[in-house]
């Protein structure tokens, strides 16, 4: 089989003109963009961790009241129970400001770039290393699903 045929599909081969560092550029902000995927996970696990929690409360509350600790149910519910995370704000709301202050403008530069730079083709480094990497004609290292 020629490299042609077991390569890289067009949507994954490096437009005429590309350089090198362009390439390695755009595999860079396509990194430090999936870093801020996770990072973004990590603050709904947050947004979900706390809210569980909050939740959980209710029951406690309820627990140190039947427990003839009426003080104590009434220091939490007042203190803690729906208490905001920072000044003014619940998880909810740090999500959002995350998400429209700074992943959203950052995936908008990110498509941008590709769009511009690489004429819309999305991983060309990886699509490169992958290449690089593989053993042609080995069925396991195929290019192509």
């Amino acid at each position: 089989m020629s490299e042609h045929q077991d390569g890289p599909d067009a949507r994954h081969r490096r437009p005429e003109g590309v350089d090198d560092k362009t390439v390695e550029a755009l595999g860079s902000l396509s990194k430090a963009l999936e870093t801020t995927e996770r990072a973004r996970g990590s603050l709904y696990a947050f947004h979900q961790l706390t809210g569980g929690a909050d939740l959980e409360l209710d029951r406690a509350v309820r627990l140190l009241r039947e427990a003839g600790h009426p003080e104590w149910a009434d220091k939490v519910q007042t203190e803690i129970l729906g208490r905001n995370i920072i000044p003014g704000h619940w998880t909810f709301q740090i999500v959002e400001a995350y998400d429209h202050t700074y992943y959203r403008p950052f995936q908008e530069v990110e498509r941008a770039a590709v769009d511009e730079l690489a004429q819309g083709r999305d991983h060309l480094y990886e699509a490169e290393m992958k290449e690089a990497r593989r053993t042609v004609g080995h069925p396991d290292h195929t290019a192509r699903p």
